[in-house]
């Protein structure tokens, strides 16, 4: 049985992080280009500094046992006057299908809720990605609408379904 849990991004997680971006589908996930271990160390500099400035806060989803990074999980975009963040997560490859996101954003939501005071957590994903669907749900992030050709990737439009999850509504799985 897995045994999950998160932690701020380490320094040490670098080649986690290298391995995760290699593959082609996560090239989005990250806000600059992830080739090699000296752009991994940067991006989790950058996960650091984003805490340090209170902009953003990253965490990567671990498994408890040995403390391997399985994925990542963060809430940005704070707004404290409406107590409101985004929530987005990512999972390596070879970590998919066992909750490590659902747990992650569990763990996050309940982080976001008793230690920064947010009421109201939002997330996104494009209609064609039934898996980050279930995700959300699985958190317990109702949906809440499509946002008509949010996101151009490629020259081609898509959809985005909206999901939130208030600070009274339960986390379907423990955290």
């Amino acid at each position: 049985m897995l045994t999950l849990r998160i932690r701020p991004w380490e320094a040490s997680d670098a080649a986690a992080v290298l391995e995760a971006f290699a593959e082609p589908v996560m090239e989005r996930q990250a806000d600059a280009a992830v080739d090699t271990l000296r752009d991994a160390e940067a991006w989790v500099q950058r996960r650091q500094d984003q805490w340090h400035r209170q902009v953003a806060y990253s965490f990567a989803v671990v498994d408890g046992a040995d403390g391997a990074a399985l994925g990542g999980v963060t809430v940005g975009n704070i707004h404290a006057e409406h107590a409101t963040g985004w929530i987005s997560y990512w999972t390596a490859s070879a970590a998919r299908g066992r909750g490590v996101a659902t747990h992650g954003c569990c763990a996050l939501a309940d982080w976001c809720f008793s230690e920064l005071g947010l009421f109201r957590l939002e997330l996104g994903h494009r209609t064609n990605n039934p898996a980050s669907c279930r995700v959300a749900q699985a958190a317990g992030f109702a949906a809440e609408g499509v946002q008509r050709q949010k996101l151009a990737y490629d020259g081609k439009r898509y959809d985005v379904e909206m999901h939130a999850r208030l600070a009274t509504d339960p986390c379907p799985v423990a955290s």
